[in-house]
């Protein structure tokens, strides 16, 4: 079995500071969590697999991704950085990688122009790019007898409609429709947020996690709504993720990277310590 990954999220804004990394509940009420490249260093230092930093305002802002936050940031921290936000072309692409990230994470943009994957994958490697699939349960099924419906915990079925701009505007794409579209297209793995579960300390959306990680032969990184490191296990357990992203419990030191990772091999899960 390969070994689980856990990564904490730098949710990133645009403000007086430069760059503040905020957290919210469902991708509102955004509260100041610090300063990104002194977390980074932070989680660097306990141990974290890797780091995804994602300039959550910079599509819906309409501007470019935070380059010197992610130049500082890439100076400091020796873990595989992804970097997403307002990334909407090759050049982008291109301008993240040089400023010192590993992979790149693209979202709105794909979904606007799905090439932009295949040609960023021909060029970088699939190795580079991650899509960032952000997702909403829809109990409308109905209606939408061409979606995948998948059975919720209570039994109830609905499909997962993705959403875009922050979790702004909905698409009427069916989320796992697309994720084997952009494993098609040359994605080398999928950030998969729960907007239901975001924030919420609920643990991550089993249903859609597993139905993804079964389906799909690129890795999911599980992300929305860990509490506690229980919330890991059952996202690689029950949801069957190739890793676990978390942002709230670190931020706010209830846990730290190792806490979760001593916790899980405990369990039997394999980490590297």
């Amino acid at each position: 079995m390969l070994t689980k990954r856990i990564i904490p999220c730098l949710d990133v804004t645009l403000d007086s500071e430069g760059g503040t990394v905020v957290k919210g509940v469902e991708f509102v009420d955004l509260k100041k969590a610090g300063d990104p490249v002194d977390l980074a260093k932070r989680y660097n230092e306990q141990g974290a697999d890797e780091l995804v930093f994602l300039d959550i305002t910079a599509s819906h802002e309409g501007r470019s991704t935070m380059i010197d936050v992610i130049e500082r940031t890439a100076n400091e921290v020796f873990i595989p950085l992804t970097v997403g936000g307002g990334i909407n072309s090759v050049e982008d692409v291109r301008q993240i990688l040089r400023a010192g990230a590993d992979k790149v994470s693209i979202n709105t943009a794909a979904v606007k122009n799905p090439q932009l994957i295949k040609e960023a994958s021909d060029i970088f490697g699939s190795q580079c790019i991650v899509t960032a699939i952000d997702c909403k349960r829809n109990p409308d099924v109905e209606n939408n007898p061409d979606k995948t419906i998948i059975e919720l915990e209570d039994g109830t079925p609905a499909w997962y409609e993705v959403v875009i701009y922050g979790g702004r505007k909905p698409t009427g794409l069916d989320a796992v429709q697309w994720a084997k579209k952009v494993e098609e297209l040359g994605s080398g793995e999928i950030l998969l947020t729960s907007m239901d579960r975001d924030g919420t300390y609920d643990g991550f959306d089993i249903p859609i996690t597993r139905k993804l990680s079964e389906e799909l032969e690129i890795p999911i990184i599980a992300s929305g709504g860990v509490g506690k490191p229980e919330h890991m296990y059952g996202g690689f357990v029950d949801g069957k993720a190739d890793a676990g992203l978390a942002a709230s419990i670190f931020h706010f030191g209830e846990f730290t990277v190792r806490d979760v990772k001593e916790a899980l091999e405990k369990k039997n899960i394999p980490v590297r310590l």
